[in-house]
């Protein structure tokens, strides 16, 4: 199983914000940017207009949980921002929607591996 580092400087965010790629879903967006390390490292954002702590806190261990299923599928030396659409509502979403929406996203990236498969 790889290891993925947590991304929690205030620097690492904004500088994934201003150079890295944007791809987009409908509940969730993906900034990537390729690094110079062997490992990924993964940040997720959820902004406060999408709900209290409790919402915000749920969305993200789904968020943490669909990335766990598809790390091993992931290409390696990538720095990854998982950003919450502050659009949408997140009250009522389930587990299989945001996979699935994070698996079309890292697609879109061209960073999940040509072997996964639902």
């Amino acid at each position: 199983m790889k290891k993925t580092i947590v991304i929690k400087k205030n620097y690492e965010f904004k500088n994934l914000f201003n150079k890295g790629k944007f791809f987009y879903g409908d509940y969730i967006h993906v900034y990537v940017l390729k690094n110079n390390c062997n490992l990924n490292k993964l940040g997720i954002a959820i902004s406060k207009k999408q709900g209290k702590a409790v919402k915000r806190n749920h969305f993200k261990r789904l968020i943490r949980e669909s990335y766990k299923i598809l790390e091993p599928y992931i290409k390696n030396g990538y720095s990854i921002l998982i950003v919450g659409n502050k659009n949408r509502n997140i009250n009522d979403i389930s587990y299989h929607i945001v996979k699935n929406n994070m698996e079309e996203s890292l697609k879109k990236a061209g960073i999940l591996n040509e072997q996964y498969s639902n």
